[in-house]
């Protein structure tokens, strides 16, 4: 006969499960159609370019527009959109060969817009399209870098624009040969632009000017990035995408693309010196950075209709005069490409650029975060697979926590021995709650028996699990790592599922409307719960009805709901269930204390007969 209290927690549990799905079917679900929605709207719509920069001969260009704080020129919203390539071919080009990125630098406007990767593709088909980072103006989606000058406000100079046509000594830049380009304005100035690339994704941009005019001329350097519309929902994974960055000693400042319009003109300004910022999505980003000793006005955006153009970018507050005859350069950086960590650790350090590694969105628990994936990263170059590489920091995390866990099973012997006793008590009172729990604390006092001690394993390996699962969420290093058999990308939940028979009945439940997320049950989630029901069933059984049930539904629960997480996570957790079966059994065994597993499996199923036949 069911109790109440075994009603009260099939109750509770109904109703957490009702919150969760409400949650899924009015929140979340709404929200990411929304931002799919966004982008097919992105797709569809004539999306020409961004907002330029100060234009040659607008004298009244001031240093805040060129680090994000003006207004789309009138007249863009009605452009006609072109296709990629339309869009390309609308410039004459600079070709890019790097040997980590490929794609063209614009001549017209000097503008770094089109890249692409050559190592990272769209799936884990070997031959899907590359990923494209930077596409130009006019194209579906612009996504582009660009840099500059701007004057004085009242200062009537010509200055390069976005439609200032550059002249290239060169027609390929190449990791060993950089490409200059040149501008005349024919008032005396003149311009040099020398573009280089290094080995992986960044940029180095020396802007030089030579004052032939007979006047002095004041400049001040600045450089953006932009892209209008923002990337399609890839999950509900809480990974920060949007404005990044750090300027001078602020801490790293983060904004998402649909917040930035709830700052004050939609617009977020600081001020420093050095520093960086940028435009990040999960696994790429597009930042620029000032030289470290310049003092900079820099800002984020967000302006025009829908899509909306986002801007993250600087300007420098102290300007550079250039007396007749003098010259003077600046340089600036633009990356544009993955969010490797080595990549921006070698950046941060060479570099001096500050906190360069925070582009990476590792969390509040950064302390915690970075260590676990160097040590996995460690691991990895060692055995050469990513899944591997899990396996045996798990071990290394059962080991650390084996001091715990010899407490915490020791303790269960004990609970074991003094299980008659507690039996007794709950016998002799068994109308008077409180009395129960009195005389068994009283009774774990004279025994030595901590009955917390089974927690803290446990408790401390969630700290490893939310780290772990920030890593495989949010580092490309994990994006695509294949394990064994049908696990291709160790960051995506295991594409077996039990309810279309692993494929066998042609439809993907996980579709199915309000309920579909909760179906995504592979094979992996379905090893997780079953390691997870067998480790419940070696320790025993607590002798209140409502911690019986708790622990008679955790498995499934957990099934249910690590089925949809990223399969190595899921790994994870399997592993230490099976690893925890041995170190318990055997802990035990030395201990003394009956192993339970087999009297409790067929506890339960002599329970369900009996039931059946009564």
């Amino acid at each position: 006969m069911m109790t109440q209290e075994t009603r009260n927690i099939m109750l509770a549990t109904c109703l957490s499960l009702l919150v969760v799905l409400g949650w899924d079917a009015f929140y979340n679900r709404p929200h990411l159609d929304r931002e799919r929605q966004t982008q097919a709207e992105m797709h569809a719509r004539a999306t020409p370019g961004a907002q330029p920069a100060p234009q040659a001969g607008n004298s009244q260009a001031t240093r805040s527009q060129a680090s994000g704080l003006s207004a789309p020129a009138q007249g863009e919203a009605s452009a006609p959109q072109k296709s990629r390539a339309d869009a390309l071919a609308e410039s004459p080009r600079v070709k890019l060969d790097a040997p980590a990125i490929y794609g063209s630098i614009a001549l017209k406007g000097g503008r770094i817009d089109d890249v692409s990767f050559k190592a990272y593709r769209e799936t884990v088909d070997p031959n899907s399209a590359n990923i494209v980072l930077l596409s130009p103006a006019g194209s579906p989606s612009p996504y582009y870098a660009e840099a500059g000058f701007i004057a004085d406000p009242g200062a009537n100079l010509v200055l390069p624009g976005p439609d200032t046509l550059w002249q290239a000594d060169h027609d390929t830049l190449t990791e060993t040969s950089p490409v200059t380009l040149t501008y005349d304005n024919d008032q005396g100035l003149v311009f040099h632009r020398k573009i280089a690339v290094d080995d992986r994704y960044m940029f180095t941009v020396t802007d030089s000017v030579e004052n032939k005019s007979t006047q002095a001329v004041t400049l001040h350097p600045y450089a953006f990035v932009k892209r209008r519309g923002r990337p399609a929902a890839v999950g509900i994974y809480r990974v920060h995408e949007g404005f990044v960055g750090v300027i001078g000693e602020s801490g790293v400042q983060e904004i998402k693309y649909d917040k930035i319009e709830k700052e004050d003109h939609a617009t977020k300004s600081f001020t420093g010196t050095g520093g960086w910022l940028g435009l990040t999505d999960k696994y790429w980003a597009a930042a620029v950075i000032p030289d470290q000793g310049e003092a900079v006005e820099a800002s984020f955006s967000g302006s025009g209709g829908a899509p909306v153009i986002y801007q993250a970018g600087f300007a420098g507050t102290e300007g550079r005069t250039l007396a007749p005859g003098a010259s003077s350069e600046f340089t600036s950086r633009v990356f544009a490409g993955a969010k490797e960590t080595a990549a921006l650790d070698k950046y941060q350090a060479n570099l001096g650029i500050k906190k360069f590694d925070l582009l990476i969105d590792w969390g509040w628990f950064y302390f915690i975060t970075r260590p676990m994936f160097w040590l996995l990263d460690r691991i990895y170059k060692f055995v050469g697979n990513m899944g591997v590489a899990i396996l045996c920091i798990t071990v290394l995390v059962r080991l650390l926590v084996f001091p715990l866990a010899n407490r915490s099973y020791r303790a269960m012997a004990k609970m074991k021995t003094a299980q008659p006793q507690i039996t007794a008590i709950r016998d002799r009172f068994p109308d008077d709650k409180h009395k129960q729990q009195m005389e068994i604390m009283a009774l774990y006092k004279r025994e030595k028996i901590n009955p917390l001690s089974g927690c803290l394993p446990v408790l401390f390996q969630f700290p490893v699990f939310f780290a772990l699962y920030k890593v495989l969420v949010i580092t490309i290093e994990m994006r695509h790592a294949p394990f064994f058999g049908w696990i291709k990308d160790l960051s995506a939940p295991d594409p077996t599922n039990i309810f279309n028979l692993f494929g066998l009945i042609p439809f993907d439940p996980a579709q199915i409307p309000v309920f579909g997320p909760y179906l995504a049950i592979g094979v992996w989630p379905l090893i997780m719960g079953i390691t997870m029901f067998i480790q419940m069933k070696v320790n025993p059984e607590p002798t209140d009805p409502m911690q019986k049930q708790v622990f008679t539904w955790m498995p499934v629960i957990f099934t249910f709901t690590l089925g949809s997480f990223a399969s190595g996570l899921v790994i994870y957790w399997s592993w230490t269930n099976i690893l925890s079966v041995i170190q318990q059994t055997a802990i035990m065994k030395r201990a003394g204390a009956k192993i339970e597993l087999w009297d409790n499996l067929i506890g339960m199923f002599r329970k369900k007969a009996k039931k059946a036949t009564t």
